[in-house]
Parts: structure tokens; C-alpha cells; sequence
């Protein structure tokens, strides 16, 4: 997927010798959770967090803040997928783009990164969803994807939506069948069926409110 189009430059990220009232200011007016920051020489430093701006004094410059900046960002080549793992490990909506001189060049809206998922067949392609469990050391993509296509089914997209106490959950679309043959297949091979649901609401649901995806952001 092309990320090229989703990067924006409407915000230039504030000096390091600016006033804390503008970022602050820039906070009050935007729905950012960070603001991205430079130095004289326009090189990035990092991002500050909404909530700690305004604990800042409004007078003060920038720099004398720099102990609570945040250094995350991707490069304008990083793929998609690094792209939303980046937004959740910092718990952001924005994320600086930087090219491999560490220049600031833009940065992305989280909503946009979220909106490649409505063109991924996960989505948008008709099937089933299926959630099934196993522990950690026992289950493997490979033989997932033979289970379901020993049954005629076709795998469309797959990822781990859990992890706990040793155990993954793994949420499957499947398309070209219904899924009871492949069910009593998962469980034949040791697999938990948490939930298997055929596709209309269900599927619909999914691709509207992203529940599987905000759960592994924890946004």
C-alpha cells in the first residue's frame, strides 16, 4: 500500500525557541495528541505530548522543556503496517515522517492509516470470521492456513487480535465456505473456537467500528 498520499504538511512543526502559549495555543485548536519540534537548524528533536504542554508555563520557550519531548517517528519508506504499530507503541494520532537524513519532511494522521484497512479483503471481500486460540508454542500460520484450506476455504487475511497467559488468538476472514466444516477441523487440531460468525452484520460491524484493530492499538 502507498502511503505517499496520506502524508501532510499542514502543520510545521514549532521551534525549539518558540513560546510554550504556542504550543499550547496549537493544542487548544487542533485534536493532535502531539505537536512535532525542531532546533535553529531544522533539524526534528521529537514531539511533545498534549497533557504535559499544559503543565508548561505559558512565557518559557520550548527549550527549556526538552526533558519531557518524545523521539518517535517513521521514515517516509517505513510500510504501512510499521506505520500502525508506530501510532500504537506511542500512543499517538500523529506521527512525524522523516527521510534518512532525519529531516523532517510531514507526517500522518492516524484516521488515514486506518482507513488502508477498508481496502484490504479482510474487509471487503465476503466470508466468514472465525476466532480460535491456541498456546503460544503450539500454533502456527502455516498450519492455519492448511486447516482452512483443506476445507475449501480461502484465507483472507489473518492476525493475532490476543495474547494472554501464554495463549494467542488468532481472528481469520475466510471466504468460500461456511465455516462449520472448519471448526470441527480447528478443533480437531487442538484449537479453542472463541467465536465463529458467518458474514453480513457481523463482518459489517467489524469493518465500521474497527474493533479488533482498536483493541490491538488500545486507543
Amino acid at each position: 500500500m502507498n502511503l505517499s498520499e496520506f502524508i501532510i504538511n499542514d502543520i510545521k512543526p514549532l521551534n525549539s525557541n518558540s513560546k510554550t502559549s504556542e504550543l499550547q495555543l496549537l493544542f487548544n485548536q487542533l485534536t493532535y495528541s502531539h505537536i512535532p519540534i525542531k532546533n535553529d537548524g531544522g533539524t526534528f528533536m521529537g514531539s511533545f505530548f498534549e497533557t504535559d504542554a499544559h503543565c508548561f508555563e505559558a512565557n518559557k520557550p520550548l527549550g527549556d522543556y526538552m526533558y519531557a519531548i518524545e523521539d518517535f517517528f517513521v521514515r517516509d519508506n517505513t510500510l504501512w503496517l510499521d506505520v500502525l504499530e508506530a501510532f500504537a507503541q506511542n500512543s499517538a494520532n500523529i506521527i512525524p515522517v522523516l527521510n534518512k537524513q532525519n529531516v523532517y519532511l510531514s507526517y500522518y494522521e492516524l484516521n488515514d492509516i486506518l482507513s488502508l484497512f477498508n481496502e484490504s479483503p479482510f474487509f471487503y471481500e465476503a466470508g466468514g470470521v472465525l476466532v480460535v486460540e491456541k498456546e503460544v508454542n503450539d500454533y502456527s500460520f502455516s498450519e492455519i492456513s492448511q486447516i482452512v484450506e483443506s476445507n475449501n476455504g480461502k484465507l483472507l487475511g489473518a492476525f493475532i487480535s490476543k495474547m494472554k497467559n501464554d495463549n494467542a488468538q488468532v481472528t481469520l476472514k475466510i471466504g468460500n465456505t461456511g465455516l462449520n466444516d472448519i471448526i470441527q477441523t480447528f478443533r480437531r487440531y487442538s484449537y479453542n473456537i472463541i467465536s465463529g460468525h458467518e458474514e453480513d452484520s457481523y463482518t459489517q460491524s467489524l469493518k465500521e467500528r474497527s474493533h479488533y484493530l482498536n483493541k490491538y492499538l488500545n486507543m
